[in-house]
């Protein structure tokens, strides 16, 4: 039998009342008639519903007992999670031609606050990325006499392979779909990226204003060496089906920049790479979107060659930089920066999304320091309030004023009974417990922790406060840099422009205390160990910054095998929260699979063979053909019955079946779609359902329908136990008084629109 929460008095108004009553014959016989409206029955009902009250109150302790044990046992609400995404820098005026350095902490100006996370040197130099792009046979053929043409030109030996110097990431906007193959796509294997220098006043004034760009560039008179911020996006598409996740490798690439050849023609290269250290190099390899820093070489050193042919006959030619052809970045040009494969590393793919310079990360969190919190009363368990919430515990710095000493920093620990079994070291321990999501500091109670001593203040050194979904925002949602240190020599902020390509990504809002009521005592029953099925899907919804809409726990199925009954084999398919509706269906990316593989691997038992998986879906095409009652409207009716079908076959919760989304393995039923249609409200009658599968004729994949039961004349899409169905094609027509069945043929189903004897028209949208 379940566990309630016990009463600790169940009765209710009727029952005092009448326990009163009954007592009148003992206590007062003398009242012989307590009928209703007497002035002592009414003195009965007024102290019964005053002790109805009171035991209403008393029965809601246990809930309070519920919420202090929880407390009690350490397990406080999860802050807030900061969104965070990769932005381009750039000076606002033009006439900017020093290098500045920014700290970290430059403040963004947005709709809800961003920090930049990293110190970046801002160079007066912008990029574009191109690429040689080769000639497809028909161009190659058509334009062969032309290519013989510039053989002679350029002054080619040997065969020439014509390409077209194309720019990616133009305007700075990241490429849509799965990006750009920088190696695979080009015809050199190379990604370029052309240093400009700004735009001058005037056009004879442009090559003074290169020189000081160039010389920005390689560090000037300064005697540093310049560092240029390269923000790199890889084009991150979801997996293989069931492919196996584990940490990628490091792709193997050189990063050169164009310097002159000792023929003066030609160009050579200098090889550039990242300093040591992780924060040199947040990419880990070009596998996660981040930011490179590299030492530029001395602006001497730095080249880019004619683009003119008449002058520089070598022009695009070879192992030279592509040509550009527009006069204007001809004439700012400063410089190449070239990305290619290692040599002998095999590599011979990189799908990028977006890459610039003066590139910084940036998140959704505000920095406080030199706060004084209280001042502190010698009491025991003290509790100071810091100036936010859902701080960020790894950057919290606390100090406490000490007699003689100043300030002096003290440590934060998880549990201040957990600091140590020696009772000398835990009394002396100068420690706090902090609660991230509420912004409160716990100090010790001289047994368990020391008292901070009486007038004593304390203060916030450091800490890092905000989180939460309103940080997710969509591209070119961040403007200019509000605020920010510079680095260096003293001078005025100048006007700084950002520039962001991508969506900012990962803010979640801090947990609500009826959600930590549900993930505390299914945290106390797994303990952060997998076990159970049960336990497999409580650690999965509970990834950090993970939004998992659902989980299927599939024991002893091996994915790439497609076989049940594997010892030690554990498989668990994830699939992300999407709003209803959004084509196509929700599909786990590699870096959301990853973290929760990661989530999940450090607490599987260690026999365990783990496999985080998406789903295949099988596509299903539908046709209807209904009658429509009289005094429905013809298309909110058909509107309305294909968004049932997709509310039915949907895979995640509140829909389907069940309210959890179409059941994995289930198959689709004709009768089953039939009786979802008939619920429509204006539908009459269902003429008739068809079903229709995807199949790859020549290559191209085409609807066809599914063959009938003999036995029943229906239709079933067959599903495996690790397949859902996904709704791609849904027609619905009209048959007026039942004059046919369902369309029997997806890709011939006429337009309900059109009219060979009518006129378009456009229709001019009203104006509020």
């Amino acid at each position: 039998m379940p566990i309630l929460p016990p009463r600790l008095d169940d009765r209710s108004f009727d029952d005092l009342l009448e326990d009163l009553l009954n007592r009148i014959p003992a206590h007062t016989p003398e009242w012989t008639n307590p009928r209703l409206g007497d002035p002592g029955r009414t003195l009965l009902e007024l102290f019964a519903w005053l002790g109805d009250a009171l035991l209403y109150r008393v029965n809601l302790i246990p809930e309070r007992q519920r919420l202090v044990f929880l407390k009690l046992l350490g397990q406080g609400l999860r802050p807030a999670r900061p969104a965070g995404g990769i932005v381009s820098l750039a000076f606002a005026q033009a006439s900017e031609l020093a290098a500045v350095t920014l700290a970290a902490g430059a403040r963004i100006k947005a709709p809800v606050p961003f920090e930049t996370l990293a110190e970046t040197t801002l160079l007066p130099v912008a990029a574009e990325a191109w690429y040689k792009q080769p000639l497809g046979d028909a161009d190659a053929a058509r334009m062969e006499a032309v290519i013989a043409g510039l053989q002679k030109v350029h002054r080619i030996d040997g065969a020439a392979k014509g390409y077209l110097a194309t720019a990616l990431f133009e305007g700075g906007q990241a490429a849509s779909g799965e990006g750009v193959d920088v190696f695979a796509q080009s015809a050199d294997r190379a990604l370029w990226l052309a240093l400009m220098a700004p735009v001058a006043p005037r056009p004879e004034q442009q090559p003074a204003t290169n020189t000081a760009a160039r010389a920005a560039l390689g560090g000037g008179d300064s005697g540093a060496t310049a560092m240029l911020s390269v923000g790199v996006v890889p084009a991150i598409a979801a997996p293989a089906l069931f492919e196996e996740v584990g940490q990628r490798a490091r792709v193997a690439v050189l990063w050169e920049v164009v310097t002159r050849g000792a023929d003066g023609v030609n160009a050579d290269y200098l090889t550039v790479e990242p300093l040591p250290g992780e924060a040199n190099d947040t990419t880990a390899g070009l596998t996660r979107p981040g930011v490179l820093r590299l030492p530029m070489p001395d602006e001497s050193l730095i080249w880019a060659p004619l683009n003119d042919v008449g002058e520089n006959p070598r022009a695009g030619v070879g192992d030279n930089p592509p040509r550009l052809d527009d006069p204007e970045k001809a004439a700012r040009l400063i410089g190449w920066l070239r990305l290619r494969p290692k040599p002998g590393s095999g590599v011979a793919s990189l799908k990028l999304a977006w890459v610039g310079i003066n590139a910084v990360a940036v998140d959704q969190r505000t920095t406080l320091e030199g706060r004084v919190l209280g001042v502190s009363t010698g009491a025991a368990d003290q509790l100071f309030q810091l100036p936010a919430g859902s701080v960020d515990a790894d950057s919290l710095q606390v100090q406490v004023e000490e007699p003689g000493r100043g300030y002096q920093p003290w440590a934060r620990v998880d549990d201040l009974a957990a600091i140590s079994a020696d009772a000398v070291v835990a009394r002396e321990a100068a420690a706090f417990e902090l609660d991230a999501e509420a912004g409160t500091l716990r100090f010790g109670d001289g047994v368990r922790g020391r008292v901070p001593e009486r007038q004593m203040r304390i203060r916030l050194a450091y800490g890092r406060f905000g989180g939460g979904r309103a940080g997710n925002l969509p591209a070119a949602s961040l403007a200019e840099v509000s605020s920010a240190r510079l680095v260096g020599a003293p001078r005025a902020l100048p006007a700084i422009k950002v520039a962001q390509p991508l969506a900012t990504e990962g803010g979640e809002d801090a947990e609500t205390l009826a959600r930590a009521e549900q993930r505390i005592p299914s945290t106390l029953r797994h303990r952060e160990r997998a076990v159970t099925a049960d336990d497999y899907r409580r650690l999965s919804l509970e990834v950090p910054g993970t939004d998992v809409a659902r989980v299927e726990v599939m024991p002893r199925f091996k994915p790439r095998e497609r076989r049940f009954g594997v010892p030690g084999v554990v498989s668990v398919m994830v699939l992300p929260a999407r709003p209803f509706g959004k084509a196509p269906n929700p599909r786990p990316d590699r870096p959301f699979i990853e973290r929760v593989h990661a989530h999940l691997s450090v607490r599987t038992p260690l026999a365990t063979e783990l496999y985080v998986i998406g789903c295949e879906y099988v596509p299903l095409g539908v046709s209807v053909g209904v009658t429509i009652r009289d005094g429905f409207g013809r298309e909110a009716v058909l509107f309305e019955l294909r968004e049932a079908l997709r509310r039915l076959l949907w895979p995640l919760p509140p829909h389907g079946p069940g309210a959890s989304g179409w059941p994995l393995g289930r198959s689709v039923r004709e009768r089953e779609l039939e009786v979802e249609v008939s619920r429509v409200a204006g539908v009459a009658e269902v003429g008739g359902i068809n079903l229709f599968e995807r199949a790859d004729v020549d290559g191209a994949g085409q609807w066809r329908l599914l063959t009938r039961n003999t036995a029943d004349g229906t239709q079933t899409l067959r599903l495996a136990a690790w397949q859902l169905p996904e709704l791609l094609s849904v027609v619905a027509v009209d048959n007026p008084a039942g004059t046919g069945g369902a369309p029997g043929d997806l890709s011939a189903v006429p337009n309900p629109f059109a009219d060979d004897t009518a006129v378009a028209v456009p229709v001019v949208p009203e104006v509020c």
